[in-house]
């Protein structure tokens, strides 16, 4: 219990939460739009559900991972390096944070536009039909921070705490922090960025977890986190908003 009060895990905590809350306004894009097709009186419900299930779905994962990557026994081996569950666990995650990342950054700045193919034709639907959906999307959107949170975190304790202060954010304050992300996209792009390098991070953990550990890869990542968002900030503080920022692809629903 006191591992998880020491600094490095206040600022992994700390870390992960800011990732979170910014990596997840495309999950709040879509399922806003979704929730409009709902009757007013019912949107604030739709909500609530679409946090409580959102944070289960997340623990669920984290927990399920958490287990898998403390299997450390080798499963096989090539030459003299045996690799585990856990290695291809992370081996795996580091090669899907890179390709995902990179395509998203693709898709932001070059790519068409990213749509969601919803039934109701304009008409508005029924709480179980939107909370289905809403279910489906946020299960889709999960995968990569879950995956971000095993990179940046070592306890599942503070990956649970973490997802959780980082859905309350989000319902709480998903408008703002939509159209703060909006006029700022520079935040979209460093937050991806940063994915690459615990992309990387984990490929490295899962080759060699010890020189890894021995290297301390992930101060360097938090070091070059804080630093790079406190220079933006200054930006945002000392530049005068002369041009229109560039504005990132967003995802649409089709209907």
């Amino acid at each position: 219990m006191e591992q998880l009060f020491t600094t490095e895990s206040l600022i992994s905590l700390l870390t992960l939460v800011l990732m979170e809350v910014v990596l997840g306004i495309d999950n709040v894009i879509f399922v806003s739009i979704v929730m409009n097709r709902l009757p007013e009186q019912k949107r604030l419900q739709a909500r609530r559900i679409w946090m409580f299930t959102g944070i289960g779905v997340r623990v669920i994962l984290l927990l399920c991972i958490g287990y898998i990557v403390r299997a450390v026994n080798p499963l096989f081996h090539i030459g003299s390096h045996g690799f585990s569950l856990r290695d291809l666990i992370m081996l795996g995650g580091g090669l899907f944070l890179l390709i995902k990342t990179t395509r998203e950054i693709h898709h932001k700045l070059e790519g068409e536009e990213e749509t969601l193919n919803v039934k109701g034709g304009g008409k508005q639907l029924s709480l179980l039909n939107v909370v289905g959906q809403i279910i489906v999307i946020d299960t889709v959107f999960s995968f990569d921070s879950i995956i971000t949170a095993v990179g940046l975190a070592k306890q599942v304790p503070i990956m649970i705490i973490a997802v959780i202060i980082a859905m309350i954010i989000m319902f709480l304050f998903a408008p703002r922090i939509s159209d703060f992300i909006h006029k700022h996209p520079t935040l979209k792009m460093l937050a991806l960025s940063f994915l690459v390098m615990v992309g990387a991070i984990l490929i490295i953990e899962g080759w060699d977890a010890e020189r890894a550990h021995d290297l301390h890869l992930k101060n360097y990542v938090y070091f070059a986190m804080a630093f790079s968002f406190g220079v933006e900030m200054l930006n945002m503080v000392m530049r005068k908003k002369t041009t229109k920022p560039v504005e990132l692809r967003e995802p649409k629903v089709k209907e």
